[in-house]
């Protein structure tokens, strides 16, 4: 079992910078990434950023140059660092814990409660 919490979503304007923690307990030995996930009302689930154990680190393309995942072992914790956020970041982020090779999510995976982010213009 693995338990994920997130923490650091809020309301920001556009611009403006977040910065979201997972905290990670449990047993990871099966995990092979850790990734951040977001759903906006009304659109399906989306992958925003994964990290693969060796430390590769895979964006969508509307993130990258403004996201930066990062992953403290020592703490047992990964961040998203969201800097130049948009109106169309608004959305609930998720972390979880990918047992998958190709870092998508399969069930049976660990997710966490989620936070929000919320950008206005």
């Amino acid at each position: 079992q693995v338990q994920l919490v997130e923490s650091g979503g809020g309301s920001v304007q556009s611009g403006g910078s977040l910065r979201l923690s997972c905290a990670v307990s449990g047993h990871t030995y099966s995990t092979y990434c850790m990734g951040w996930f977001r759903q906006a009302p009304g659109k399906g689930r989306e992958g925003v950023a994964v990290i693969e154990g060796d430390g590769t680190r895979t964006y969508v393309d509307s993130v990258k140059g403004r996201f930066t995942i990062s992953q403290d072992k020592d703490k047992n914790t990964l961040y998203l660092q969201m800097n130049s956020l948009k109106p169309e970041d608004t959305a609930m982020y998720y972390c979880a814990a990918v047992r998958h090779f190709s870092c998508t999510p399969l069930p049976g995976d660990y997710w966490g409660q989620g936070t929000q982010v919320t950008v206005s213009s």
